[in-house]
Parts: C-alpha cells; structure tokens; sequence
C-alpha cells in the first residue's frame, strides 16, 4: 500500500532507516531534476515544498527574473531506493505562490485524467520500456558495451542476455520489489539492446514508474561501467529504443475494463468503446507525435528498415492485431498497444495526449474501420495512399506542424500565463501548445544548423 499522507511517509521512512529523500519534478522536455531533503526536514518538504529556480531547471515557462517553484512532494510516489540503502526518492508537483503552475507535466495529465473520471473512466497504462547499453571506444566513438554482442539478428539471444544476467536481473528485481510487476526482459532487436516490461496501472501512477526507471536504469548501469541509453537511435544502422504504451479504460466504479469483449465481431477481443478509442489516436496521429516522438532523433527511428532487416516501428496510421508493422496493436484482449512513442520526452506529456485524443475519439462515436492485416513494411508508399492510409509523419518540424493544428489537442493541454516583454506580470495567457510548439522547432533547428561529421565527408569535395 502506497503512503498516502505525511504520517505513512514518516512511518516508511523510520521503518527502512531512511537518512535522506531526493525530492523531485520533472520540466516539459522530460528532464528530472531533484533536491537532497535530510529526513529530518519532512515536515518543512510537506509544508513549504522543496526550493527551485525553475529557469535553471530547464523548460517550466520561467526566466531568469521568475519566483521560485516550490515541488509540494505527492505521498503516493514515495520510492524506498533500491540500490542506494538510507535513501529515498519522492515526485512533486511544481507550484508557484503556492498556487499550481500550469506548466507543470504532471497537473497537465491530472487534469486529463480528471476529466476521464468525471466521464466515468479510469485510464490504464502499461509500459515497455526499451534501452541500449553503450560506451566509447579509445578513441571516443559511441560502441554498443558489450563487444560480442555482435550477431545480425541478435533479438532473444540467450548469449547476449546472458553476458547481461546480473544487471538485467538487479533491474528486474527491483522492479519487482517495487511492487511494479515485472512480466519479462529480452534482449532486443538491435545489438546490446534490451527491454523491460512493466505491468499497467493508473496513468499518473504509470509516468511516474516510468520517470523512476529510467533514473533507475540509467544509475544501476553506471555501476557496471556502462551506459543504459534511452536514446530513440543511438546508431543508424540499428534498431532504434521505444517506449510502447499498452492503454485501456476501466469503469471508475466497478474497475471493469470496458475495452474488453470477448464476443467482438472483429476478433480482436476489443469493446466498441475500445475501438472508438483507438479511432480517436489514429485521427490525431499526426499532432499526438509531437508528443510522444517530440525530438529530432525520434523521427529517425520512424523507418521500416535496417541491418536486422525490420526496425519494428508503425510508419503509416493504422490498426490491426497481432501484428507489429501496425502502430496500434491489439495482441490481447482489451488493451491497446501504441508502438510509435519512445522515450525521449514527457511521460506525463505523452499520456496527456493519448487520453484526450482517445476521449475524443468515443465523444466523436468514430470508428477505425477493419483492422489492418498487411505487412505494411512491403505495402509501397502509394499503394498504401491508394488504399487511404496516411503516412506517419516523417520529422518533428512536420508533426509540430500538425500539433498547432489540433484544436483537441489544444485543448486538452490548456492555457498558460505569459510574461511581458522585459519579464514583467502580466494578466495574458496562450496555450501550452504554442509555448510548446515554439520550444521543439527552436529544437528543431538548433539540430538542422549544425554540420555534421557525416555531411563534411559527404561534400566536402563534391561533385
């Protein structure tokens, strides 16, 4: 049972000799960031929040000049920390003048989920979390660790997830122990490239696992004298890291889950409400990427094929069953799998957009129509726009582009306060999409101004 106020934190600190707790938010782009808390000050965390200069922090809608945010730590997310005894880890909610701030990931998807429940919905997440283990050569070029890990086709093989066992296991382990449910690790498609399967719960719940896990992963792999990387495309001739959302809606009541019918006349298993769900994802497809694959890099995993022959990634909008060249999958009954998103931003921010697009789709009644059973690695570019299938899109300026043009999506991530000028208050507002919008193409051309080692060989004396 998860602490649920001060007291039970308290009670959970003594009971683990608990010295100190990392107190911790996260800003738009994804990034963690936390304070060291002696045990001793929780009464003054719980009261006054943890101390920040947001600016400094990263992206949060604030400058230099701003007042600080305070991170008013949630009980529920108290993490004993598995690999470092007298240490605790605690999320937060970011505010201002005590006051909610509405840029802050997680008020964004708790006013989602809000919504759904006032709609009578829980909404579920499970997630698959992909990473490669990496490290530099002598001479400072990115290899994958593990140097035998070299075959063409390395996915399930037992050799490499062996030379793996202790880390993988201690991962596994942890999860386990944090009552996360671990169901299984395999080694991936790509070489060095592994995948940790964690079992669904509530969204806020689930983005805040997925937040602990990469820093958690991330850290155990330092111990090992390597680097676990999240990275969408950390090689481009690999395989590329994804981060699959499998999503459902449960009666807020009953907890039922009303995505499941086993008497679905299409044979997926997968309720009307289910499928108008999904339809609702495929129809916002184009915008909801910038969300879910929000850098440059993402759009370069986004490809059919490499050396191991097939990258496992959607590239057009469709659905289907078991059938993993569709971007949503339906492999078992009542849950839906999106297989475009990875890891490379917001969890908060990615779930905030699968909810309102997929509400969208039941308040619409929309259908996807039949599920799609092709291979869509072999169905030809235009063969697919003959059908009426439309690509995904093919890089972040493109997918920003579609994501101002989302009213819903608009919407869902709502209105944020704007400076003046010179950084003085103001009563105006715009929404968090422009404000979001305006910091990825920034993003966005940062990445295309720069020269790279690839184009100084490719023209440097062409023709």
């Amino acid at each position: 049972m998860a602490p649920d106020s001060k007291d039970t934190v308290k009670k959970v600190l003594d009971e683990n000799n608990v010295e100190f707790i990392f107190a911790s938010f996260t800003e738009v782009r994804g990034k963690s960031s936390a304070k060291l808390v002696p045990a001793s000050q929780l009464d003054n965390l719980f009261s006054s929040g943890a101390g920040f200069a947001g600016y400094a922090a990263g992206e949060i809608g604030q400058g230099p000049h701003s007042p600080d945010i305070e991170v008013v730590p949630d009980p529920g997310t108290l993490r004993v920390v598995p690999w470092q005894s007298g240490l605790a880890h605690i999320i937060g909610d970011a505010r201002v003048d005590g006051e909610e701030w509405p840029y802050c990931p997680r008020t964004i998807l708790r006013k989602q989920t809000e919504r759904a429940r006032d709609l009578g919905y829980v909404f579920k997440v499970g997630f698959e979390a992909e990473f490669t283990l990496v490290d530099f050569d002598e001479q400072g070029k990115l290899m994958v660790a593990d140097r035998l890990d070299n075959w063409p086709k390395p996915c399930y093989d037992v050799k490499g997830l062996t030379r793996q066992y202790d880390f993988v296991t201690r991962l596994s382990k942890y999860v386990t122990d944090l009552g996360w449910e671990n169901y299984a690790v395999d080694h991936e498609d790509a070489n060095g490239q592994f995948e940790c399967n964690v079992t669904f719960s509530d969204a806020m719940e689930t983005a805040d696992r997925a937040v602990f896990f990469r820093y958690m992963t991330e850290t155990v792999a330092q111990e090992y004298g390597v680097i676990a990387t999240f990275m969408p495309k950390p090689f481009t001739h690999n395989t590329g890291n994804g981060f699959h959302y499998t999503m459902s809606l449960w009666d807020a009541e009953r907890d039922v889950n009303l995505f499941a019918d086993p008497d679905d006349p299409r044979g997926l298993g997968l309720s009307r409400l289910g499928y108008q769900f999904a339809a609702g994802i495929l129809a916002h497809a184009p915008g909801y990427m910038a969300m879910v694959n929000p850098t440059v890099n993402s759009y370069k995993r986004m490809k059919a094929g490499t050396e191991s022959v097939r990258t496992w990634v959607p590239v057009a909008v469709t659905y289907g069953g078991n059938n993993r060249t569709q971007m949503l999958r339906v492999a078992r009954t009542g849950a839906i799998e999106d297989r475009t998103p990875d890891f490379s931003g917001s969890p908060y921010l990615g779930f905030t957009a699968a909810l309102a697009a997929g509400l969208d789709g039941i308040e619409r009644g929309l259908d996807p129509g039949e599920p799609n059973t092709s291979n869509l690695y072999d169905v030809p570019p235009q063969v697919l726009e003959e059908r009426g299938i439309q690509m995904l899109p093919h890089n972040l300026m493109e997918s920003v582009h579609h994501l101002r043009q989302d009213d819903v999506l608009r919407q869902a991530f709502g209105r944020v306060p704007v400076d003046g000028t010179y950084g003085e208050p103001t009563d105006k507002t715009e929404d968090f999409v422009d404000y979001y919008a305006r910091m990825k193409m920034d993003e966005y051309h940062d990445i295309a101004d720069m020269v790279t080692d690839h184009e100084v060989r490719r023209y440097l004396q062409f023709p």
